[in-house]
């Protein structure tokens, strides 16, 4: 799978920016890598310069001899990308606009669709649309892949050439054609480009007891945002929260140090996780501090395969400290972390450098997380129930206690007013993390 996860500007995968920490994948070299390292090994300098020579052949005869002129500059950009791209699918090379975009993308704020997306033989595949963006509002969903651009196919495009395509003026708008699993026909989906501000940390109370803070993605201001939401759900629910949940679906990840640092909140102690380099040397180890900024109420994580990256890291580290339970389907599987490293010429490469691993030891570059509990997402229908109640009975007598009639309507309250459809009403997964809560509390206060 040829991958290069970009939110339709920049990429957003596990990230370290210039002097920050780093990550990526499995615990024992396989033989390939075994292989690689031997010949590595037995190559002298001799081999580099003739390697070197027959690049700098390669590079004359391109230049002189190509059907079109094209300046030794770009020549160069494309040799260098074409060597990083070849490396692992997260590496390459940041022209300075690219450099820029992405600098201007982790501070929240950026232009585009609004989609992660990869390169999947030969098509866009959709990682995950941000949410309250254009692509999100317009119904794109992750696992979704693009086939053509107004009409012109992606075959033969490199991620980001199609990327490129999909940018543009603000207000203007792009067809994206697209194929769906379970859906035989494709789909036509017009977009309207926008200005992308990503708000990363939005939440909520639910049943006026559960706190439900959602993280779409990992940028600077992440850990801030969810203090602040756990700071207004406490002042919301007072004396009577008994939980949270912690929704990280869809989420593609982002930068390394808010996904310690959302960790580092739940926890109390322990390793969060592991980076580990090139060498055996090469290891790096983030602990949690003192302090959970939820007083240990039980939280439930939600996770589905849009969950990337950051993402991973942080339901990795709580469910390895049984800090929480994950619930929903397996994630993304994204076990690297890649250093930006700036150039001469004010580009950067964006290089993997490390694995990460989580408390455990486990890598799940390729595997993902599986959930503690899978439930998969379903839509919710009410059926109505078959059967009669002792209230049907031909002069069945009457409850002394009950308070109020209630009305024939079956959305309506005591009160005989139409009763606020909730957000668990339609989102199976969230309904049942809910309904896990809801028993967790009363198991704890049977336990008093």
């Amino acid at each position: 799978m040829s991958t290069f996860r970009l939110s339709l500007l920049l990429a957003t995968s596990l990230l370290i920016l210039p002097n920050c920490s780093m990550a990526q994948d499995s615990s024992k070299p396989d033989s390939s890598a075994l292989e690689q390292q031997k010949a590595f090994d037995q190559q002298t300098p001799e081999d580099t310069y003739r390697q070197l020579a027959l690049f700098g052949e390669a590079f004359e005869r391109v230049r002189e001899k190509y059907v079109e002129p094209i300046t030794d500059e770009k020549l160069i950009e494309y040799a260098i990308k074409g060597m990083l791209v070849n490396l692992d699918p997260h590496s390459d090379y940041l022209t300075v606009k690219d450099f820029d975009d992405m600098k201007v993308q982790t501070k929240g704020e950026f232009g585009g669709l609004g989609i992660e997306v990869t390169m999947e033989e030969g098509l866009v595949k959709v990682i995950s649309p941000i949410d309250d963006t254009p692509a999100f509002n317009a119904g794109i969903k992750a696992g979704d892949y693009i086939t053509h651009l107004d009409k012109k196919p992606i075959i033969g495009m490199t991620l980001a050439e199609a990327v490129e395509q999909m940018r543009g003026k603000v207000g203007t708008a792009i067809e994206l054609t697209v194929r769906r699993e379970g859906v035989s026909e494709p789909l036509f989906i017009s977009i309207t480009r926008d200005v992308i501000k990503i708000q990363p940390v939005k939440f909520r109370v639910e049943d006026e007891s559960i706190g439900y803070i959602r993280i779409n993605q990992f940028n600077r201001n992440t850990y801030d945002g969810l203090k602040n939401a756990i700071d207004k759900v406490n002042g919301e629910t007072k004396d009577k929260l008994i939980g949270y949940v912690l929704d990280l679906r869809n989420n593609p990840g982002g930068l390394l140090d808010q996904a310690i640092a959302v960790s580092d909140a739940f926890l109390e102690q322990g390793e969060i996780v592991s980076t580990r380099g090139r060498t055996e040397t090469d290891i790096k180890r983030d602990n949690a501090l003192p302090g959970d900024l939820t007083n240990g109420l039980p939280i439930v994580v939600l996770i589905n395969g849009g969950s990337a990256s950051a993402s991973e890291i942080v339901a990795g580290a709580l469910q390895d400290h049984r800090r929480a339970v994950l619930m929903g389907t397996r994630s993304f599987g994204k076990g690297s972390v890649q250093t930006v490293i700036p150039v001469s010429g004010d580009g950067a490469l964006r290089l993997t450098t490390a694995r990460y691993f989580t408390p455990s030891g486990r890598s799940i570059q390729g595997k993902g997380i599986d959930p503690d509990i899978v439930v998969d997402q379903a839509k919710i229908e009410k059926l109505e129930e078959m059967g009669i109640h002792e209230e049907d009975l031909k002069g069945a007598l009457s409850n002394p206690t009950l308070k109020a009639i209630l009305a024939p309507d079956s959305d309506k309250g005591e009160n005989g007013k139409k009763e606020e459809e909730k957000a668990s009403d339609k989102d199976y997964q969230l309904a049942r993390a809910l309904d896990l809560l809801h028993g967790l509390s009363l198991m704890r206060e049977n336990a008093k």
